[in-house]
């Protein structure tokens, strides 16, 4: 085994090829048994025909889950596999625990991806032949794009490009890829054949290709499956389709869905809207509103007037304004100038009655806003740089003071807002600091000093905690020393805008003496009334939609889900506040996206869906059509039998009959249908519908939260009612690959099929329970899955060689080790039974496999050394146990041992999880704890006198030795007094609380006291129960404990180093605290001298907790 750059490189495969062969064979068992095959009570069976849901789930237990299904334009990866085993883990459980436990999984296929990347083959192939036999080399790439940077300079006027200077722009990231830059190189990365990848040119290939990749790989890791169930989206399955028109016929019948001008995150490539599937990045960002203030300019600077003046048809009578994109327009009265950037080309837009300065991207937004004269023309009329504009004078609407310039400012960025930056000093920290510098480096930024010297910081805004300046006070108590002090001014700007925003009140004009917060919105639409402003959107951030188009911001006139509906938004809260979400961060998450979430554009012109009902030109959107697909799943199966809905299902209804009223009858329980489906069929189909429902937990990334899973739930109570509303979801952490994040850039990125080739199924889904099961981020590490391999063929042969021997002991069990290891599996067990109900996989694997391995071999090791060997009934006991604690997490593996090596006739899959026949005795568990306790003991002590300390040890292991062990029979009373201190703090909760603790502890006590209350604490920490850490008494009777363990050698055995023949002597005194005497435990002889040089191990010896001492015998 060795580690290589791009993951762990396996040597030696023939273990985990021996556990594939199982895996293989069973999984071929489960197919042809139809073990995940589960259906509802039939409608049919005279029992249940009149039983509500209640009463079935009462009689007929069940559960389902599901998990967001995955989109076809690819295979799946490694982060699938992860939320795929969080629904597997569960599922199996709730199986073993008796309940019909149901796993569906669909193929999602709606939207513009599939479609986006078809239609870029079909490019491809006009430009570059059918097998792409005419892409030019890197060279040649290089060269067209050096001339496309040439033209484009010699376009802007600039000077000749230097050949060879010139550089492709090509980032870090880019470079690690290599080939991937067209669609067909990506393609093959997916593993398809150069000759194949033409067929993808079709966008229906893809919905025939990836589906069976996917079925394929989860039935590779063992997935449970009901692929009766499985179909894809869009209108090629004909049943679904009609599903989905009745979802929208619904919400918009109910309100739910409306038409309007929406601002809309917009792809000009794709000409639609481009919502949050659509997107290559950029996933969550929404429009940002601002206020465009228009500032007349009306002395252009003298470069920039000379450059008018060459435009022939520049019309001289038209004003010229500059458009400052802020989100303050309440702090227009403190302008002072504007800023533009010397290193920014600038476009001058012909806006029909005036002239616009921004530019070209923020334009380009306005032009989709009807701001301007055309809808998607945004060619300026001159460009120029911002250098130019410097000094050009201006009268910025609202400001107080008169003759104010364009000026620089170095930070403006191009990619936010319209380049041009008014300034005000009072209430911006930015502003603040640039204009002093200007102020104080004039010259250096080549300006006259006259434009700035007089310009006054006038106070707009009154303030409790900054007064009338705070950007002036925030810079001065931060120390901010310059604008290029960019995390300073971040912050700043932060507490700058919440503290005017909150707690301002106007300090100047028409609402003077308002609170900022309610000022804001009316000086707002005064500004917009007199002309002096607009309402501007843009996208808060970058998004680049599927087809690599950079998105704008465009007033769309579209059909949206208005989740923002007051009386709505109620119910989803309702439902959440019902939930297991199994984290507060989870519940935090859909609280924050209730509050914002409001309008969500529903429909697209583009792409693979289901058209709009009233609507056809349009179709619905990727996200609203993947909202209730799991109530699709409880009637898929008898609908149709392939994913496609083109072979009619055994109740042999017909996609055309399945209209809005059987829809109704089925998920809204309502009587009144006309349909000619037999009554029996549509009952049967309301049946499967309301036995499977509601939803009991559903799983996805925590990335889904702020859009699919919440909007999830708004679909369900608006749809459903209240009793099938859904009752979980688990949203988890992304995957991390061997503690790196996955990236196929970096190579460090496996799909589930590579995992499965790789280290096996169980292996697999073993490193998958160890990942993590938090909302934080997981990490599926090799060197786990490939420990897993070991440790599930050396249980493999171990159960298979103790099984086929016949030297097992037989009879009674001893008192110390067969009842311990009897007792501690059913303690092992219960404990794993409660960390599968909580859903801690990781939890229940360390209990249930690491543990309990543990539990076996401190068993077989203690009684191996006793010279009795292993009880076949608890050996039976065990390897039957440790089956089916791990059949959740491993199947096959464990199907493997109840089948062929306990020889069952079913699968363990039908198992029930076991249980504990009787309450598990503690004192039992105690005792065998003990008995470990002491043994680590010797073996510390051991290991200590051994150890050289200036080239000598302190006890000779060559010498004969005597080994003492002392046992308290009761606690010193400052202990006693103490615990009982560090119980009260410990219910109070400030145990933790040094300072709190100290209080308690009288000074003499200290050095001893606080060591002691440190261990109390590890013990806490480490799990243990409080009422066991601070019980001054043991569960079980420790002198009779202690002594057995002396009859049947335990204690001679715990040495390592010293040889066994070496001990000549060995005993056992009970000490009483502060006696100055002894009680042999083995000879029961009374008054013996405590031992020499041993005050801390006597001092030390409390019940439960002996001390050891190893000497050599004198």
């Amino acid at each position: 085994m060795a580690e290589t750059g791009t993951g762990l490189v396996l040597e030696n495969t023939a273990r985990r090829d021996a556990l594939i062969a199982i895996e293989k064979k069973y999984q071929k068992i489960w197919s042809e048994e139809h073990q995940f095959e589960v259906d509802a009570p039939a409608i049919t069976d005279k029992e249940t025909v009149d039983m509500t849901s209640e009463e079935l789930h009462e009689k007929y237990p069940k559960f389902m889950s599901s998990m967001a299904y995955p989109y076809m334009n690819g295979v799946l990866h490694a982060g699938h596999c992860f939320t795929l085993s969080k629904v597997e883990f569960s599922i199996g459980f709730e199986r073993m625990n008796g309940k019909r436990a149901l796993f569906p999984l669909g193929f999602h296929c709606t939207g513009m991806p599939i479609l986006a990347c078809a239609d870029k083959l079909k490019r491809e192939i006009e430009m570059f032949g059918e097998n792409f036999e005419n892409l030019p080399s890197e060279e040649e790439e290089k060269e067209q794009e050096l001339k496309k940077e040439q033209e484009k300079e010699k376009q802007n006027n600039a000077k000749e490009v230097d050949p060879t200077k010139f550089k492709a722009k090509k980032s870090k990231a880019q470079a690690k890829q290599g080939r991937g830059k067209y669609q067909f190189e990506i393609m093959m990365q997916l593993g398809i054949e150069k000759e194949d990848v033409k067929k993808f040119a079709d966008a229906a290939y893809w919905l025939n290709y990836f589906p069976a990749l996917c079925q394929e790989d989860c039935e590779s890791i063992g997935a449970k499956v009901d692929w009766r169930r499985s179909f894809i989206t869009t209108d090629v399955n004909p049943y679904y389709d009609a599903f989905i028109r009745w979802q929208m016929n619904k919400m918009k019948e109910s309100g739910k869905i409306k038409f309007g001008e929406r601002y809309t995150i917009y792809s000009e490539k794709d000409g639609q809207a481009c919502m949050d599937h659509d997107r290559q990045s950029g996933e969550g960002i929404t429009p940002q509103e601002y206020v465009g203030i228009k500032i007349e300019a009306t002395e252009l600077a003298e470069n920039a007037q000379k450059i008018v003046d060459s435009v022939s048809d520049f019309d001289k009578s038209k004003k010229i304004y500059f458009v400052a994109a802020t989100l303050r327009p309440e702090t227009m009265y403190g302008q002072t100038c504007c800023f533009v950037s010397p290193k920014i080309d600038y476009g001058i837009f012909d806006n029909g009655d005036s002239y616009y300065i921004t530019t070209e991207r923020a334009y380009k937004n306005m032009s989709y806003q009807k701001i301007t004269p055309q809808r998607g023309y945004y060619k300026p009329v001159v460009t120029i740089s911002g250098k130019d504009f410097i000094g050009t004078k201006i009268n910025p609407p609202l400001a107080q003071q008169s003759n104010l310039r364009i000026l620089p400012m170095e930070t403006v960025i191009a990619t936010k807002g319209t380049g041009v930056v008014t300034c005000v000093p009072s209430n911006s920290p930015d502003d603040y600091m640039t204009l002093s510098d200007l102020k104080n480096k004039s010259a250096y930024y080549g300006i006259d000093n006259d434009w700035v010297k007089d310009l006054e910081v006038l106070p707009i805004i009154d303030t409790e905690k900054y007064g009338n300046l705070t950007a002036k006070t925030l810079c001065e108590e931060m120390k901010i020393q310059s604008p290029k002090d960019s995390v300073k001014l971040a912050e700043a700007k932060k507490i700058a805008y919440k503290e005017d925003y909150y707690s301002g009140v106007m300090a100047i004009g028409k609402y003077k003496g308002e609170k900022v917060e309610v000022a804001k919105s009316k000086l707002k639409a005064d500004m917009i009334a007199d002309g002096t402003a607009f309402v501007y959107n843009e996208p808060e951030g970058l998004v680049i939609s599927r087809s690599g188009d950079d998105c704008i911001v465009s007033l769309e006139d579209q059909w949206y889900v208005d989740y923002g509906e007051e009386s709505w938004k109620a119910e989803a809260r309702e439902c959440l506040d019902h939930m297991e979400l199994f984290a507060p961060e989870v519940k935090n998450a859909f609280e924050g996206t209730l509050n914002w979430l409001s309008n969500w554009a529903v429909s697209r012109s583009y792409g693979l869906g289901t058209k709009l009902p009233w609507d056809p030109k349009y179709l619905v959107e990727s996200l609203s059509d993947s909202t209730i697909y799991q109530a699709f799943y409880t009637i898929a199966h008898l609908l149709f039998t392939d994913y496609y809905g083109k072979d009619v299902g055994p109740l042999g209804i017909k996609a055309e009959q399945m209209t809005d009223d059987v829809f109704d009858y089925i998920f809204q329980h309502k009587d009144t249908i006309n349909t000619d489906i037999k009554m029996e069929s549509l009952d049967s189909l309301r049946r499967e519908f309301e036995y499977f429902y509601p939803l009991d937990v559903s799983i996805s990334g925590k990335d889904l939260i702020n859009n699919h899973l919440t909007f999830f739930i708004y679909t369900h109570v608006a749809l459903f009612p209240k009793k099938f509303w859904p009752k979980g979801i688990r949203a988890n952490g992304h995957l991390m690959l061997n503690n790196q994040k996955m990236s196929k850039s970096t190579g460090n990125f496996m799909t589930l099929k590579q995992i499965v080739e790789k280290f096996g199924a169980d292996a697999s889904r073993i490193a998958l329970a160890d990942a993590g099961d938090t909302v934080e981020d997981a990490n599926f590490d090799e060197s786990n899955a490939n420990a897993a391999i070991l440790r599930l063929y050396v249980l493999k042969d171990w159960a298979e060689e103790v099984l086929a021997r016949d030297d097992l002991r037989t009879g009674e069990y001893d008192e110390i080790f067969d009842k311990g290891f009897d007792t501690e599996m059913d303690d092992i067990v219960e404990k794993t039974y409660e960390q599968y109900t909580l859903t801690n996989y990781k939890n229940a694997l360390k209990l249930g496999l690491f543990d309990f391995q543990n539990s076996r071999d401190y068993y077989r090791d203690s009684v191996a050394e006793t010279g009795k060997g292993m009880h076949k009934d608890l050996v039976l006991k065990y390897i039957e146990t440790q089956a089916l604690l791990l059949t959740p997490i491993a199947p096959h593996f464990c199907d493997y041992v109840y089948r062929e090596l306990l020889d069952n006739k079913t699968s363990i899959q039908n198992a029930k999880f076991p249980r504990a026949s009787k309450p598990v005795d503690i004192s039992v568990i105690d005792s065998l704890n003990y008995v470990r306790g002491l043994q680590k003991s010797i073996r510390e002590t051991e290991g200590q006198a051994l150890k050289l300390k200036k080239g000598r040890s302190d006890v000779n292991a060559d010498k004969d030795v005597k080994i003492t062990v002392l046992v308290g029979t009761d606690f010193p009373e400052w202990q006693n007094k103490y615990l009982q201190v560090a119980k009260e703090l410990h219910s109070e909760g400030t145990l933790n609380d040094n300072s709190v603790l100290k209080t308690k502890v009288d000074g003499k006590d200290m050095k001893k006291v606080m060591p002691f209350i440190s261990k109390l604490k590890q013990r806490l920490a480490a799990g243990e129960q409080p009422e066991v850490v601070f019980n001054n008494k043991t569960t079980f009777n420790e002198l009779e404990l202690i002594e057995k363990i002396y009859k049947n050698d335990s204690i001679k055995q715990a040495v390592q180093a010293i040889s066994k023949d070496k001990i000549v002597a060995l005993d056992i005194l009970a000490i009483a605290p502060g006696s100055d005497s002894a009680t042999s435990i083995v000879t029961k002889e009374e008054g013996l001298p405590l031992p020499q040089g041993a005050s801390k191990a006597i001092e030390n010896a409390v019940p439960g907790s002996p001390s050891v001492i190893i000497r050599n015998v004198e």
